[in-house]
């Protein structure tokens, strides 16, 4: 199939072959002692200010410009700079904070969770093939999220854990159901998600959508894997208003890379990590699926220290305090100036 060529219109085309050049026409002057001709009187035109839209009505602000009344304007905050915020949140340990893990469930009484797990539920389909949340035990029939817990347990390990098991033995699970455990979440105004999967439906995109959006004003931050097969759609990672993540190769479980050019906006550790699994046992694991985890437990931190901080803020305090790319003639990277510390 022929590639369409697209002709952008210019001021002025010359043929091909020819030489063309512009000539600026010459003024005519008026003979000596004779003024310019006088200009027509226009009348005068009434200035418009930019204060009020014309067809507002007067004393009536444009929607959602209440917070912004001069009387109101105490009420709104403006955060410390990230270089004076960053050594306070890196020395949290996520406490005060609650985590959910979307996932194959989580092991309760595994060494690596630490006990912080609070609660469990799970999404079944019911008699009409809906999605119902109920209460579930502290089981893991993958071993998958309790690997995710496990490494939000490290690098927070004061956060409480809350389990929502939406994926079967096989590690997947209908769109639906997990569209389902999502909105729980949300509903239950947890503040953090981690979402280490993801769906491809289209048919389900405008749901995740929205979900993602509300969840944005909602204040829960959802941190998603982004999909491993390159090119393949997978939602919400896709989304703006949550935070997806990559794997990068660096041993260092606390070097995080920002890309300002998305999709995918921050890559963590996700390669030959060793992670907790299933019956206490734990193996090694690769993909951006133990990725996620790492920024789940750092939004945990943030949050500890600033609770009333808002999705749009962590994610701007992560890119700003994220490691320096490595330069090519050394291929070694940087922390953070503030580097993060491993919790106590």
């Amino acid at each position: 199939m022929g590639v369409r060529r697209r002709h952008h219109a210019t001021a002025a085309c010359a043929p091909r072959g020819s030489r063309a050049r512009h000539r600026h026409p010459r003024r005519h002057r008026p003979p000596r002692g004779q003024g310019r001709p006088a200009p027509e009187l226009q009348p005068a035109r009434p200035a418009v200010t930019a204060e009020r839209p014309p067809n507002a009505t007067a004393g009536i602000l444009p929607a959602w410009s209440e917070p912004f009344l001069r009387e109101r304007l105490p009420e709104l905050t403006r955060r410390r700079p990230f270089e004076t915020a960053a050594p306070e949140w890196f020395g949290s340990k996520g406490e005060g904070v609650t985590v959910a893990i979307v996932d194959s469930g989580v092991e309760g009484d595994h060494p690596a969770i630490g006990g912080r797990l609070i609660a469990s539920v799970r999404v079944e389909m019911d008699d009409e093939d809906e999605p119902v949340v109920i209460d579930d035990n502290s089981i893991d029939v993958v071993g998958h999220g309790t690997a995710c817990a496990g490494i939000i347990h490290a690098l927070a390990p004061s956060a409480d854990l809350v389990s929502v098991r939406v994926l079967g033995k096989k590690n997947t699970a209908k769109g639906i159901a997990f569209a389902r455990g999502l909105h729980w979440v949300v509903e239950q105004g947890i503040g953090v998600a981690n979402l280490s999967l993801s769906s491809g439906s289209e048919e389900l995109f405008a749901e995740f959508h929205e979900l993602a959006d509300r969840a944005y004003f909602e204040n829960t931050v959802l941190v998603c894997a982004a999909s491993n097969t390159p090119g393949r759609s997978s939602y919400p990672s896709l989304f703006s208003s949550v935070i997806s993540v990559a794997a990068h190769d660096s041993p260092d479980p606390l070097t995080w890379y920002y890309n300002p050019r998305p999709p995918v906006e921050f890559g963590a550790r996700g390669v030959d990590v060793p992670v907790a699994w299933r019956g206490g046992a734990s193996i090694m694991g690769t993909g951006n699926s133990f990725a996620t985890p790492h920024i789940t437990a750092l939004v945990a931190r943030i949050r500890a220290t600033y609770p009333d901080s808002t999705p749009f803020e962590v994610k701007a305090l992560l890119a700003a305090t994220a490691a320096t790319p490595p330069q090519r003639s050394t291929g070694r990277s940087r922390r953070s100036p503030h580097s993060a510390q491993e919790p106590s």
